[in-house]
């Protein structure tokens, strides 16, 4: 099994997180982890990106990655910062073919069957499908795996948990992506671990 599919197969869901102080990050991680949820994805789209993966890093059992990579430059950063997967809303050439070199686990995002051949030709087999409702949802991807059954997905992208299961009932469709686990603003530790729980009991 390849190690990004390994930490796919983790949790059914993957936190997306948008950090924008870094005091929150280690309590927001904690509440993840203590939930059953391992994974956690920390996007660049914040100057507290890079400071909230190191001290995510701190907490005993997570699993930190770095998503919002959009070039060489800010995976060579992630990585810099322990990220220990790396997830692109897109897939480059360049970027693509610079993951495969570190031997970092990899997640492009791919919203078609041009980005998924691009994939394909890079050596990659594990994807994003991003936005996921805003792209066609459920049946587009669906219409997708037809010819690409040796791909596994990660769909992000306006997924909720009321909707998390429709999407994990693809055996091709190995976790979801979701931004609904951590509300904005001083985290709740409680809550934060009651919507973890309620994810990781997806899993089937």
């Amino acid at each position: 099994m390849k190690p990004i599919e390994t930490i796919m197969r983790t949790a059914p869901v993957i936190p997306v997180l948008v950090i924008e102080d870094v005091a929150h990050a280690k309590p927001i991680a904690e509440a993840l982890v203590a939930g059953g949820l391992r994974v956690l994805e920390v996007t660049l789209r914040t100057e507290a990106g890079l400071d909230a993966i190191r001290e995510m890093k701190k907490v005993p059992g997570a699993i930190v990655g770095a998503g919002t990579v959009v070039d060489v430059v800010g995976l060579e950063s992630a990585i810099a910062a322990g990220s220990e997967f790396i997830v692109s809303p897109g897939l480059t050439e360049p970027l693509g073919a610079a993951a495969v070199a570190k031997g970092i686990p990899f997640l492009p995002g791919v919203a078609n069957a041009g980005d998924i051949m691009r994939g394909l030709d890079l050596g990659l087999t594990h994807f994003k499908f991003f936005p996921a409702e805003a792209n066609g949802g459920l049946p587009a991807l669906k219409s997708l795996i037809g010819p690409f059954g040796q791909c596994k997905f990660c769909p992000t992208g306006g997924i909720r948990q009321d909707t998390a299961a429709d999407w994990l009932a693809v055996p091709e469709i190995l976790c979801v992506g979701g931004s609904w686990l951590v509300a904005k603003g001083t985290p709740d530790a409680a809550a934060i671990e009651a919507a973890a729980r309620a994810a990781a009991a997806l899993a089937r």
